[in-house]
Parts: structure tokens; sequence; C-alpha cells
């Protein structure tokens, strides 16, 4: 295995989620329009991957296909090359309505393999729906995002790789610090990463996300343990306890700091595309 640090870091932006609104901080981008220029300034930034929720106009969370396909064409035309990432998460819609976007062959979608405790909900993702998003992805040649919120994920996306649901190697992302889910613990997330290692191979790309005041903290720790990093407003609207984030690019731009400490080159999209073995855009 290489050394970590000699690993361009991939940094995925999160622009906008299901539960940030312009109440929270005005910054976070709602319609398609701020969507494609706070993703433009997050790419100019450093960011290779976008990942995107889309919005109604009264800022409550959509899976509307058409919204989707509005982003993907502004993103594609002011960010060439940039990796377009779909969300499939239970918060935007119901049953297979979360995966109507899936045939406009985004890059990539995340794709949650189990349930879990939410802050006020139960987030379910149960079996036949699991498999039937593994199915639309490979049938539409998406790479999945593996959100692991719990273990138990990383082993059910080994087993759905060993029978072909999952096409490549899993991409796995880590999500810590959802409350009444998996905190961020430096103990678990070292055995995490000794999971990826034993399932799918020393030099398996796989990323970490914190949320809130832990985004930092995943950032630091996903970053020198030679992985990749997740940033962006859904995840955290503050630089700290008294500053809202100015921006997406802003978080962005501390991500790519740490990574400058860390002497890990931020990845180019193309670099990215690489790490991921996705098409060369």
């Amino acid at each position: 295995m290489s050394d970590p640090t000699d690993r361009p870091c991939i940094i995925c932006v999160a622009i906008t989620g299901s539960l940030p609104t312009k109440a929270n901080n005005p910054a976070v981008p709602i319609s398609v329009a701020e969507q494609v220029e706070s993703t433009h300034a997050a790419f100019e930034a450093g960011a290779s991957i976008l990942h995107a929720h889309v919005r109604n106009d009264d800022q409550t969370p959509s899976s509307d296909p058409d919204r989707f396909a509005r982003l993907k064409e502004g993103v594609t035309r002011h960010c060439p090359g940039m990796i377009i990432q779909f969300s499939t998460g239970g918060r935007s819609g119901a049953g297979r309505e979360r995966g109507g976007m899936l045939p406009l062959r985004p890059d990539m979608a995340s794709l949650s393999v189990g349930s879990n405790n939410f802050p006020t909900r139960v987030y379910e993702n149960p079996p036949d729906l699991v498999d039937w998003l593994a199915a639309e992805m490979v049938e539409y040649g998406v790479k999945p995002e593996i959100e692991a919120f719990d273990l138990s994920h990383i082993f059910k996306a080994a087993q759905m790789h060993r029978d072909g649901q999952i096409a490549d190697t899993p991409y796995v992302q880590f999500v810590m610090g959802v409350k009444n889910a998996m905190p961020a613990d430096r103990h678990v997330f070292d055995i995490y990463i000794e999971t990826v290692v034993r399932f799918f191979g020393a030099d398996a790309p796989w990323c970490a996300a914190g949320i809130g005041p832990n985004q930092i903290v995943l950032n630091e720790w996903a970053i020198a343990a030679g992985g990749h990093a997740r940033t962006g407003l859904e995840d955290n609207v503050r630089l700290d306890r008294d500053t809202l984030a100015p921006s997406n690019a802003a978080l962005v731009t501390r991500a790519a700091e740490i990574c400058a400490r860390h002497n890990r080159p931020v990845a180019t999209w193309r670099q990215a595309r690489s790490i991921l073995g996705l098409s060369s855009g």
C-alpha cells in the first residue's frame, strides 16, 4: 500500500441537504440557480464531487427529477468534469420516489444500505428498497457511494458486492456525529477503516463525513489517515460556534487547508475520476 500522504484527497461538497434553510444560514443554496452558483465556487476552491439534494420553492425537500435534471445540466456546463452525485436519501421522498432521478445517469448516487435512528425519526432503508435502488444504479451505470451510519452497513455493502448488486469496489463513506446514530468516535473510525481494508483491499478509496461541529474533526481524521473528505452546508452551517460559514466554498477551502497541513494534494476532477474508476467526463 502506498504512503497515504502521497494520495490526492478528493473533496466532496454537500451543498444543500434536506434540512438547513436560509433561516439557519442565508448562504444555503435553495433554488437550482443558487445551487449551480454555489457549486461553481466550491469547484474552483477544490471540490471535485458535488453531493446534491434539491428543494421546492418553499425550501422543503424534493425528489423531483426535473429539478435534478436542471441542476445536472447547470453543473455540467459551469463545472466541466466535476463528479455529480445525487442523493437518494429518505428525507426527500418515500419509497421508489427516492430513486426517480437515477435514469438521468449521474456519475454517482448515495446508497444507504441499512436503517438507523436519526434525531427525531427512524431513517428507514428496508431491504427491498435497497435492492431496487442498487439495481437501478447498475442499470444506469451510476456508481453508488455507500453511506455507512453503522458498522453493519459496511458488511452489507460487502455482501452486495459479492452478490453482484454493486458492480465495482464499493466507495464507502463513514457518517459520524448524527444524533442517535454513530458518534464521532476515533476508535470506531479506525475500525471502519480496518473493515474497508479487510473487505475491499488496502487501496480501496473511502471517505468520511462529520455532522455539525464534527465536520472539521472528521475532515482532520480522514485526511490524515489517507481517506477522502466531505464538507459543505448540508452537514454544518458554521465555521465555528460563533461564525456562520459564508459559503460552501469557504468550507471547501478549510478542508483544502487541512490537506496542505498533511501534505495531501487536493485531487483534481481528473484525479478524482481516476481514483473512483469513473469515466473521464
